[in-house]
Order: structure tokens, then C-alpha cells, then sequence
């Protein structure tokens, strides 16, 4: 998946999406190698919103959960450990 930016909170924002991230021990590097080259996409069950799967460069399987902005702009929801397929 390519896209154009990536949208973050402020790091101090303790409801923003770098703080929600970081609360399951990821960092913004993690979410955005996952998206960058996930290994499967698909929905949300819960909230329907778009998901990407996939490993990040310490080995950990994830689920990054996000909005689609526009065309090319996305901003992160959540991201999460999840068992592999």
C-alpha cells in the first residue's frame, strides 16, 4: 500500500493515536511499517474501517486500524498485537 501521509496526533495528546499506539508498547515506526507493506488488508468487524496486517521490524504481528482521509491520506485509529493466521 502506498500512501502520500500518514496523520498523527500530537505525542502529548493522551486521546491522540501516538499515545493509543504506544499504551500496546508500538511506536509510530512500527504502525507505518505495517502499512507501508502489510501482509493482508481488509475491514474492520467492529467499526468496518479499513485494516492492515503485518510484521513489524522486531517481529511482532499487528493490526493497524484506520481512517481513509482522502485519496492518498490516511490517520490511525489503533494498532494492536493479534495472534497469526
Amino acid at each position: 500500500m502506498h500512501f502520500a501521509s500518514i496523520i498523527w496526533d500530537d505525542a502529548d495528546d493522551p486521546d491522540g493515536n501516538v499515545e493509543h499506539v504506544a499504551q500496546h508498547e508500538l511506536t509510530m515506526e512500527d504502525v507505518e511499517h505495517v502499512l507501508l507493506a502489510p501482509t493482508a488488508t481488509g475491514a474492520s468487524r467492529s467499526t468496518g474501517l479499513p485494516v492492515a496486517w503485518g510484521y513489524t521490524p522486531e517481529g511482532r504481528y499487528i493490526i493497524v486500524v484506520y481512517e481513509e482521509v482522502d485519496e492518498g491520506t490516511v490517520r490511525v485509529v489503533t494498532a494492536y498485537d493479534v495472534p497469526e493466521p
